[in-house]
């Protein structure tokens, strides 16, 4: 039976998620609740929407579309606010026809999610694979992409019959044995390292880290033949300390892995928690300084790992 997944984006001619140039795939669903996340929209294995309060003109044009389609009374106004269209997210988690996004004319609500069997998202992978190059294919990212176990099986499977370089950014949060079969048909493979001490890791994520470091180890004993690189988003007050950047070195060099790819905290997924009706816990959080990411990866390199800084990444 073909599968039919949940994927927010798809995006083309990416070149920082793997050797040249990918269709960057973003699978919905994802176990880790990540509080400075840049993709909030893929979190939750539903389709989402979102507001984008700029090309909303119910105070221009006194339009009141999207109310009058929401079949659970979801959308109110109040021309009083400094944003007059409001959005009860709680009952909109009973909803799966989206009617309001559909009715509105001006894409001020859009929904975050399509569904697509296998041969869908097939036919779209096929199409972009004559511009990738001799060294592109396809990267999948989320969300986390394993979340939706079924389906990337079945997705995976096709891409190894289509002779398709795969890619895979993912958290490793998942079972054990369904991790390792997804592994064995990716070729490239990135995975986070957010913290060592795994109520820290709880803390910040949602889940403890011990799963993570299972399969990291399981993967490195055997005998996978893709590349593995690590990769640690660089947290101010969180996972910055010398202590979690030597711990995480000492973890790497006990799995045998050499690689690690540190890159600064971004704020760019702000206006899309915004969007969809959430408060950015790191909105007042800034990029880490040069210095601070040349420091750490010096720390890296002083244990004898390979440190790239930043989307430097030598594929």
């Amino acid at each position: 039976m073909e599968e039919t997944g949940l994927i927010f984006d798809i995006q083309g001619h990416s070149v920082h998620d793997g050797p040249g140039s990918r269709t960057l795939v973003f699978l919905s669903g994802c176990p880790l609740r990540c509080e400075w996340c840049s993709n909030p929209e893929g979190m939750e294995l539903r389709q989402r929407i979102r507001f984008r309060e700029k090309n909303c003109v119910t105070l221009k044009q006194d339009c009141t579309r999207c109310a009058d389609a929401c079949p659970y009374n979801a959308i109110t106004f109040n021309r009083d606010n400094e944003i007059p269209l409001e959005i009860d997210r709680q009952l909109c988690r009973n909803c799966d026809s989206l009617d309001c996004a559909k009715a509105c004319l001006k894409e001020a609500l859009i929904i975050s999610g399509k569904k697509m069997t296998v041969t869908e998202l097939m036919t779209i992978l096929n199409r972009d694979r004559q511009f990738w190059g001799p060294e592109g294919g396809v990267s999948f990212t989320g969300g986390e992409p394993l979340f939706q176990k079924r389906f990337i099986i079945q997705v995976l499977q096709k891409c190894c019959e289509a002779y398709l370089h795969t890619v895979i950014e993912t958290s490793a949060y998942v079972e054990t044995e369904h991790f390792l079969k997804a592994m064995s048909m990716i070729e490239f493979a990135f995975i986070d390292l957010k913290h060592m001490d795994p109520e820290k890791h709880k803390e910040k994520t949602g889940v403890s880290n011990k799963l993570i470091h299972k399969n990291i180890k399981a993967l490195a004993n055997s005998n996978w033949p893709g590349r593995l690189i690590i990769r640690m988003p660089i947290i101010e007050n969180f996972n910055d300390s010398e202590e979690n950047i030597l711990a995480t070195a000492s973890f790497l060099k006990e799995v045998g892995l050499d690689e690690i790819n540190i890159l600064p905290f971004h704020r760019l997924g702000d206006s899309k928690w915004t969007q969809l009706g959430l408060t950015y816990p790191y909105r007042d959080y800034k990029e880490p300084p040069a210095e601070k990411m040349e420091y750490i990866q010096q720390l890296f390199l002083d244990q004898n790992l390979a440190c790239y800084n930043g989307y430097r990444t030598p594929f």
